[in-house]
């Protein structure tokens, strides 16, 4: 198991700081875990699931819809 910090995460999901605290908040977004006093990290794989699940439902998206 890997813990990889805010940077990597922001680098990773394409999203802004701001953005990435707003899915938190909104628990659509994997919780980071207490590191230390000051520092938070996610897991990798947690990470990894969430930009899975977004591209399986931007294809579910492109199957659902039919050309009018």
């Amino acid at each position: 198991m890997r813990i990889i910090r805010l940077n990597e995460v922001i680098n990773r999901t394409g999203l802004g700081k701001t953005s990435l605290y707003k899915f938190i908040k909104a628990k659509t977004f994997p919780q980071p875990i207490a590191l230390g006093e000051r520092a938070v990290g996610w897991v990798e794989a947690e990470v990894d699931q969430w930009i899975t699940a977004r591209i399986n439902e931007r294809e579910l998206s492109k199957i659902n819809t039919f050309p009018e």
